[in-house]
């Protein structure tokens, strides 16, 4: 795909997804972009170790701030035609979603443990 400086575009950069504006094309692999909002919260955690919370170094992950540039693989860039929403704004609604995701996964974790207990008496009644 092929890109033009002042493209709209929605980009990924490591394990955020951004919407932005392509700056600079620095070679036929890479574009420099600039960071106009955020479409998904940075992943946090070691990413080499999902879902593991015991790692030795847990991750902490900022999204990009506005007008920030990164250089981005043209792998990872999309084209964008529609309105780009207001960077706060964005940012607001990427870390709720995030939060609210988390939150769901966190709920069915205890609820499948709830589940797994009652298997787990039922496989293996107590010996009297």
């Amino acid at each position: 795909m092929s890109f033009q400086v002042g493209d709209h575009v929605i980009a990924e950069y490591k394990t955020g997804v951004y919407y932005g504006e392509v700056v600079e094309m620095s070679n036929s692999m890479k574009a420099a972009v600039r960071i106009l909002a955020v479409k998904e919260h940075p992943t946090q955690g070691d990413l080499h170790n999902p879902m593991d919370p015991s790692v030795a170094f847990f991750h902490q992950r900022r999204a990009l701030s506005h007008q920030e540039i990164a250089l981005m693989p043209l792998a990872t860039i999309r084209p964008y035609t529609g309105a780009v929403p207001a960077y706060q704004d964005s940012l607001k609604r990427a870390l709720l979603a995030q939060i609210d995701k988390l939150s769901d996964m966190e709920a069915w974790a205890r609820r499948s443990l709830q589940e797994l207990d009652q298997l787990n008496k039922e496989y293996f009644p107590p010996s009297n």
